[in-house]
């Protein structure tokens, strides 16, 4: 066989056999670029930009840690990512310019959200 010779078919087809598969991991990479909230398994709750993702390993950059967090009408971190965020329940860190976490779960923010978690006060030990 010549390599050269390949269909676009055969070629996708031995990219699946040796775990290449473009297509979910262009999916799974989508986050990259997107300002999420990260919930973490260990660290808590994160809000920054997803500049590198691989597996379950993501950086965030410009990364606010959620010490604690509120909604005015719902009870979920999807709700905050909507925009729906009590700034009067809400304890913001400030920003660290990257950190490496271990995510379970990566939630888009809309431009509201984005605009209140980034101007939201930086919270300090009282």
């Amino acid at each position: 066989m010549n390599i050269n010779d390949l269909t676009i078919g055969q070629a996708k087809e031995l990219t699946g056999m040796f775990g290449g598969n473009t297509t979910a991991n262009e999916t799974l990479n989508s986050m990259v670029g997107e300002k999420c909230i990260i919930r973490t398994y260990s660290a808590g709750v994160w809000f920054g930009e997803v500049s590198q993702k691989a597996g379950n390993e993501v950086i965030v950059t410009n990364a606010r840690r959620l010490w604690r967090w509120g909604t005015k009408v719902s009870i979920s971190l999807s709700a905050i990512a909507m925009g729906d965020i009590d700034e009067s329940k809400c304890r913001i860190a400030e920003a660290v310019p990257s950190v490496w976490l271990e995510a379970v779960e990566l939630i888009p923010c809309d431009k509201s959200a984005v605009k209140t978690l980034e101007g939201a006060k930086i919270d300090k030990a009282s």
